[in-house]
């Protein structure tokens, strides 16, 4: 198949000039020092709603969820993103002033304007332009999908992109009625983590290329309503239907095949896998579906619940830390968000 063939949104962006790449350079992630295990969090619902049916192991069994990391009382998205934002400038050895552009990438955000990219900014020391992306549990993905193209066309040599979520809180939410557990208890497993990736400029190709699709007639599966157009005034909703969430993925891993078929690449070329983890047995049917061996994949979930945006470098983190990712290696970074929405990115490390 000849590039000329395949869909715009599936072509690798071509260089304006030779020589010029964007690579990630550092990864870093900020861990917030509570947890709650799944026991607590099924307490908790028993105490907020003595009717509810809450059974014991509930979370482990549905989802294969043990616990998840939870920020102080008091932090906001931003002061996790700043942390991990800070942590990998330390690793880089760069002052903030060097940064071109930041770009915060999160589904939580600190206020509804400004961009809650300024407020990173500040707590960073970042003078440079800035500016929020948002697409659900894919906005880190894009925001390297724009970061790339900006690098590329020389518009900016240095990017840092920081997430800071603060899932949990969305759990404390009030249920809108006793019967609505179901939809409810997804949330339950989302976590609290900041995240935060530098790409630069170089001479070696780093971001490869990648491909994205949406399927929007699947906007109403997962909604958490904006608290300023609520029903009542600064009351918030949260609705996760997994069976139709599910649905509206059918058929978006082929995103994947496409994408490393249009960069000449397999299954069998990628040294490490990074894959979007709502729940252990959503990773397991991704991971089935696009024949991933299960030794190429890093397994966060258990441990840290669903950290959206922040799931995909914390993998990449944890992939380091084991000694399971080297220079030279092939990443995928394949991500699905509500919406719907699938993407993935082929990365050089």
């Amino acid at each position: 198949m000849s590039a000329a063939s395949l869909p715009p949104h599936a072509r690798t962006p071509p260089l304006t000039r030779p020589g010029c790449y964007s690579t990630v350079s550092q990864v870093a992630v900020h861990v917030p020092p509570g947890h709650q295990t799944g026991q607590d969090i099924e307490e908790l619902l028993r105490v907020r709603d003595p009717d509810a049916r809450v059974m014991p192991g509930l979370l482990r069994q549905m989802y294969g969820f043990e616990q998840r990391r939870v920020a102080p009382p008091g932090t906001w998205p931003s002061d996790l993103a700043a942390a991990a934002g800070r942590g990998a400038l330390d690793q880089a050895g760069l002052l903030p002033d060097t940064v071109d552009l930041l770009i915060f990438a999160s589904a939580s955000e600190d206020v509804e304007e400004p961009a809650t990219a300024h407020i990173v900014a500040d707590k960073i020391g970042v003078t440079a332009s800035a500016f929020d992306v948002k697409n659900a549990c894919n906005g880190l993905l894009n925001a390297m999908e724009i970061a790339d193209a900006l690098i590329r066309t020389r518009q900016y040599r240095r990017v840092l992109i920081c997430t800071g979520e603060r899932g949990s809180l969305l759990s404390r939410q009030p249920r809108r009625s006793g019967n609505d557990l179901a939809e409810f208890l997804p949330a339950c497993t989302l976590g609290d983590l900041g995240a935060a990736l530098l790409m630069e400029a170089g001479e070696r190709p780093g971001v490869l290329g990648g491909h994205f699709r949406a399927n929007s007639a699947g906007w109403r599966a997962a909604t958490v309503s904006n608290p300023y157009f609520a029903p009542a005034p600064g009351t918030m909703t949260v609705r996760f239907d997994s069976a139709a969430l599910a649905g509206s993925f059918q058929g978006m891993e082929t995103a994947a095949f496409e994408g490393l078929r249009a960069l000449g690449r397999t299954i069998d070329d990628i040294g490490l896998f990074c894959v979007h983890q709502p729940s252990v047995a959503f990773t397991h049917t991704i991971r089935d579906a696009l024949g991933i061996p299960k030794d190429k994949v890093v397994h966060t979930f258990p441990q840290y619940g669903n950290v959206a945006t922040a799931s995909l470098p914390l993998q990449l983190v944890e992939a380091t830390r084991q000694s399971r990712l080297r220079r030279g290696d092939l990443v995928a970074l394949f991500g699905l968000a509500s919406g719907a929405a699938a993407g993935m990115l082929l990365i050089e490390w």
